[in-house]
């Protein structure tokens, strides 16, 4: 076998971050679609993992009720509990399919219940019974509403269990019969699109109006074919032919990536407990992140900002290329978040990284024309992640878009004065919209004629070459290779 093939086994499923953390594992499970659930085996094991879905219901009325994050309240959670790994993957692909399909779930369950009860806890656990019904071929029906019934009544509501029993039965009825309706898309498509794949509207009509109908259908149902955590060597400290050949020892699944120096793991566990991740060997990072930094062309030497560097992936991959020379300065507005990037820096032996606790869009004269490169990845809508983020896309309102949109404006006016003559400006973010994307990047260089667009695609991977457009790339998940969708725009200052 060839190192450039994936080497993997039947089932895989590992978690994968834009620079790390958690993610969504599928734990086995098929998704099908409603109205055409396939015949399932009984899994009597299933009717014991009371534990697992106790877990997933608690954490999904952490996000739902609590407006928690879902890797954040997941791993909380998961420290509680004493599960196997089996139930640990039940209560993770619980809470995650159920946060993915939940405006399309309450669409369903209107079908078959007039009034929702006021109290939040009956919704959530008929959202994870539904998910069960609906999306998990292992569990069945009887188990999904055989847990509800008793999840309610263990919060002390039995008056509603005849309601939550009688629901999932007709549903469940309707879904067999091939009854289960859905919205008229010829009628209104973007409900269709919004309830169908759970985005807000507001959302749908923001992406139709810069993607068109089908390409938005397509952003917006993509689930990779395959989960996957991405790695890349130090290269400090290890070739990639060495790192390659660690990864062959260690037995992993993988296959390398598009990117330079990327590879994908497949089925890995979590690779933060390794000691190879603990020494510094290698580095969790998607390779849209990867692109965004190398977009800088950072030189030994050099002196580079990075100006949201948070968690610090994008900061490190820069040191690395400059070879311990020079400096990078990371910054972020947080305390706690700047001491991640000290501890990236740490372990990964980066001397040449300052991290520092600064507001970017306050001016700061000591930079000014200093820096040969500066690094923007910019706060963002993050709708290039909802894939493995689903609870992000529920939190997007339009004065959110708004009030976004103004922080990015102030940032590339700020960090632009930063950037020496014949420097490099990288405006970088994840999510897809216009107005984030080229639209601020257009209004920038209007009140910026000191700034122009580079064309050079030599940084770029030859697939993605073609998508360079005037000095910018937007790449999307479902059309380029499922890399997070990202957005990068290469800038130079003209010389005086």
């Amino acid at each position: 076998m060839k190192k450039d093939e994936i080497k993997r086994s039947p089932g895989s499923h590992p978690r994968s971050d834009r620079e790390g953390g958690h993610r969504r594992d599928a734990g086995g499970e098929k998704a099908a679609s409603a109205g055409n659930k396939p015949a399932r085996p009984v899994d009597r094991a299933s009717e014991k993992r009371a534990d697992a879905r106790k877990l997933a219901l608690l954490a999904l009325s952490d996000v739902t009720i609590g407006g928690g994050y879902s890797n954040i309240v997941l791993d909380k959670r998961l420290r509680e509990f004493t599960l196997t790994p089996e139930d640990r993957a039940l209560a993770t692909s619980l809470l995650y399919t159920a946060l993915e399909h939940r405006m399309y779930i309450d669409y369903l369950l209107a079908q078959f219940i007039d009034h929702m009860p006021e109290e939040k806890i009956v919704r959530e656990i008929l959202h994870l019974a539904v998910t069960q019904i609906i999306y998990m071929d292992r569990v069945p029906d009887y188990a999904a509403v055989n847990c509800a019934v008793s999840q309610i009544k263990g919060y002390n509501r039995p008056q509603y269990a005849p309601m939550i029993n009688g629901a999932l039965r007709n549903l469940i009825r309707a879904r067999d019969a091939g009854e289960l309706r859905e919205p008229d898309r010829a009628g209104n498509p973007v409900r269709y699109l919004s309830i169908m794949h759970s985005v807000p509207e507001t959302m749908i009509k923001r992406l139709v109006d810069t993607y068109g109908e089908d390409e938005t259908e397509a952003i917006v149902s993509f689930v990779p074919p395959e989960h996957w955590e991405t790695v890349r060597p130090n290269l400090n400290e290890i070739s990639d032919d060495a790192f390659l050949d660690l990864l062959y020892r260690k037995d992993y699944h993988f296959v390398r990536g598009g990117v330079a120096h990327s590879v994908r793991l497949i089925g890995a566990g979590d690779l933060t407990a390794t000691d190879e991740y603990r020494s510094g060997l290698f580095s969790i990072q998607s390779e849209s992140s990867m692109l965004a930094a190398m977009a800088v062309g950072a030189k030994p030497g050099q002196q580079i900002l990075d100006a949201c560097a948070a968690p610090g992936g994008k900061t490190a991959l820069m040191a690395e290329q400059m070879r311990g020379s020079g400096r990078v300065y990371a910054c972020d507005i947080h305390s706690h978040r700047v001491a991640l990037i000290r501890r990236t820096a740490e372990r990964l032996r980066l001397y040449n990284v300052r991290p520092m606790e600064c507001d970017a869009t306050v001016p700061r004269p000591d930079f000014d024309r200093r820096m040969d490169g500066v690094l923007l990845d910019a706060p963002c809508t993050g709708l290039g992640v909802i894939f493995g983020k689903p609870d992000l896309k529920y939190r997007l309102k339009d004065e959110k878009i708004e009030q976004l949109t103004a922080v990015q404006a102030s940032l590339l006016d700020t960090c632009s004065a930063y950037v020496k003559p014949g420097g490099m400006f990288v405006y970088s973010t994840c999510t897809l919209l216009k107005e984030e994307n080229a639209d601020q990047v257009a209004a920038f260089l209007e009140r910026h004629p000191e700034f122009e667009l580079l064309d050079d695609d030599a940084w770029l991977p030859d697939d993605l070459k073609p998508r360079l457009s005037h000095g910018m790339i937007q790449i999307l998940p479902h059309r380029d290779r499922g890399m997070e969708g990202f957005f990068i725009a290469r800038m130079r200052r003209r010389h005086d």
